[in-house]
């Protein structure tokens, strides 16, 4: 059997050297998205919980009799301010989706509730609060969307030759 020579050795420690370093620059850019993605995820939330006060109060000088309705609204908003989010914890996400789910689950019950004010549906600023909310209902979509997105393109990523082979 014939040894390796030692150009040979040095080629292959090369291609070995070159082979684990393929694909790290693109496993951290991947994986800047995922967490970019997840960011805009956040702000769209937030960005929903900051309409809330305005929309309860513009609701309540129409519908202040409604005040099981709007306190559930103010509760479930102030429980989604409340959590500290890590997409990487399984116990957080869960309370985070529970808590959005709730807060959601409110603004429907909200917005039916304002089916029976037409003065309250006349109400320019009301209009502007629930196309806002709408608007922003269609970007937490969006958001989620994408993350999902970038998420799936990472994960792919690091499972393919040669980059599983140093991805861990």
């Amino acid at each position: 059997m014939r040894a390796f020579s030692p150009v040979r050795v040095v080629l292959l420690v090369v291609l070995a050297a070159l082979l684990s370093g393929c694909g790290y620059n693109q496993i951290q850019q991947k994986d800047e998205a995922v967490k970019a993605g997840w960011s805009e995820v956040i702000n769209q939330y937030k960005r929903r919980a900051d309409l809330v006060p305005n929309l309860v109060n513009t609701v309540k000088g129409y519908a202040s009799h409604e005040e099981r309705v709007l306190t559930e609204v103010t509760e479930a908003r102030a429980k989604v301010s409340q959590i500290n989010v890590n997409a990487n914890d399984a116990q957080s996400l869960a309370k985070f989706q529970q808590a959005q789910g709730e807060l959601s689950g409110a603004l429907s019950r909200l917005l039916v509730v304002t089916e029976n004010y037409p003065n309250l549906k006349a109400d320019q600023s009301f209009r502007d609060l629930q196309a806002q909310l709408e608007g922003t209902e269609n970007r937490i979509t969006v958001a989620r969307g994408r993350y999902i997105q970038s998420v799936q393109d990472y994960n792919t990523y690091i499972r393919q030759f040669p980059v599983n082979l140093t991805a861990t």
